[in-house]
């Protein structure tokens, strides 16, 4: 007879992403300068069969450090320096062959760039893997130090906050920061440095509660987990874990193991499920999707509702994390991660739930060596603490972002910005972005 298992007994304790969310009251030196000395491409990546949009492909020029990603719609924005025009850009997928084009191919406004997937032999999709997926779960984590970059950098990073009510955005908060980022081999945390930032809020959607994320960009970070394992594995938690093959797939021509994994039915306390994505031949992570266990509603309000109303329940229905990482002469690095929290809320005296959704993401557009290990002083550092939307200002600027590379916004979220810019244009919000009163 199995015995149920409460994880948080003795001296062990979960430990979770750092992923909190506020209901409050109711009612670096890789920054481009900002002239014109760049080429912007736009486009779409779809599946040459059937037309799909592919999302989070990645789009790197090659020989360089400068990369975007599609957004959830399989669009792409890509900023090209002058002297790289000439070069060819690199299109990778999960489960698709690789492709170059040479970037003067491109039609600079609505490039369509088709990808064709692997037809993998039955014979390679179940080719000989290690008999235990754990064991390789296990391998691969310890030669962080081998496999991934060992050295220090900094990054530059465009980080992208939204809150949603059901399909309606009612908040959206941007942010260009700088990663000083820590050997893979070192204990040492990342620090950041936010370098500009802005925002939109429709307060008037919130149905009088203010919503606010804390932790900003390093919600995003800790998902690293090759950098940051203890917030998902750990010596001891991974006893906590069933781990199973999945058939095999491709990315950059390379053979991938898919290893499953989902808590055992005997834990009672939440943990995480989902797949990782395994260089077969390196044993490398190159990506990670899971999600958060929330059967237990109570529990699962308790790890991410900081304050809320009295009259209302509040509880998380879906939690999800992705990482993505990428390769440079050898080395793999953090390239990509998102965070989704979908939750309710029940009012008392009310007849319908509100139903919201929280996301952030966050993707490496370039970087560089930190060869004289360059930290900024405790007062510049971005805390954890941080609420980005407070530290914001508005979208007045169309130009904003000038030739940094930032992730192609949704549809939905174009939207929401030209409705703030109209209404600053009328005069209605004060110039810090809020709404007048």
């Amino acid at each position: 007879m199995k015995t149920v298992q409460n994880i948080k007994s003795g001296k062990y304790k979960t430990k979770f992403l750092l992923l909190i969310f506020l209901f409050i009251g109711t009612g670096a030196n890789l920054i481009f300068a900002q002239n014109p000395n760049f080429i912007e491409y736009t486009g779409e990546v779809l599946d040459s069969n059937n037309k799909k949009p592919l999302v989070f492909a990645t789009l790197t020029i090659e020989n360089t450090n400068h990369s975007t990603i599609t957004n959830s719609e399989g669009h792409f924005a890509l900023k090209v320096p002058n002297d790289a025009v000439n070069g060819n850009l690199i299109i990778g997928f999960l489960g698709y062959k690789t492709k170059s084009i040479p970037l003067a191919e491109l039609d600079k406004d609505s490039s369509k760039i088709l990808m064709d997937e692997f037809a993998m032999a039955l014979s390679e999709a179940r080719i000989d893997a290690p008999n235990d997926a754990k064991t390789l779960v296990m391998e691969t984590l310890n030669q962080k130090g081998e496999n991934y970059l060992n050295e220090n950098t900094v990054m530059t990073a465009f980080y992208r906050e939204t809150i949603k009510k059901r399909r309606t955005n009612v908040s959206l908060s941007e942010a260009v920061v700088n990663i000083y980022k820590a050997p893979y081999s070192s204990n040492k945390n990342d620090a950041l440095e936010l370098y500009k930032a802005r925002k939109s809020t429709d307060y008037n959607k919130l149905d009088t509660v203010a919503l606010k994320l804390q932790g900003g960009p390093f919600n995003t970070l800790f998902v690293d987990m090759v950098k940051y394992p203890d917030y998902i594995f750990t010596e001891e938690t991974l006893s906590y874990y069933d781990f199973s093959f999945d058939t095999s797939t491709r990315v950059n021509d390379q053979l991938i193991y898919v290893v499953g994994f989902k808590q055992k039915p005997e834990i009672i306390d939440p943990l995480f499920k989902g797949k990782l994505y395994i260089d077969a031949e390196n044993k490398i992570l190159t990506s990670a999707v899971y999600s958060l266990n929330i059967t237990d509603r109570r529990l699962a309000s308790q790890m991410f509702v900081r304050k809320k109303p009295r009259n209302a329940e509040v509880w998380p229905t879906e939690v999800s994390y992705r990482v993505d990482y990428r390769e440079k002469n050898g080395k793999w690095y953090y390239g990509y991660s998102n965070v989704l929290l979908e939750f309710k809320i029940n009012w008392d005296k009310r007849l319908f739930n509100s139903v919201y959704s929280m996301s952030c993401e966050m993707a490496i557009t370039d970087w560089e060596r930190n060869i004289d290990n360059v930290i900024p002083k405790s007062k510049n550092r971005i805390k954890t603490s941080i609420i980005l939307s407070d530290e914001s200002i508005g979208f007045a600027d169309p130009n904003f972002w000038g030739e940094y590379n930032i992730i192609e916004p949704e549809k939905s979220i174009e939207s929401a910005i030209k409705k703030i810019q109209r209404q600053l244009r009328r005069g209605k919000f004060d110039t810090d972005g809020t709404s007048k009163p």
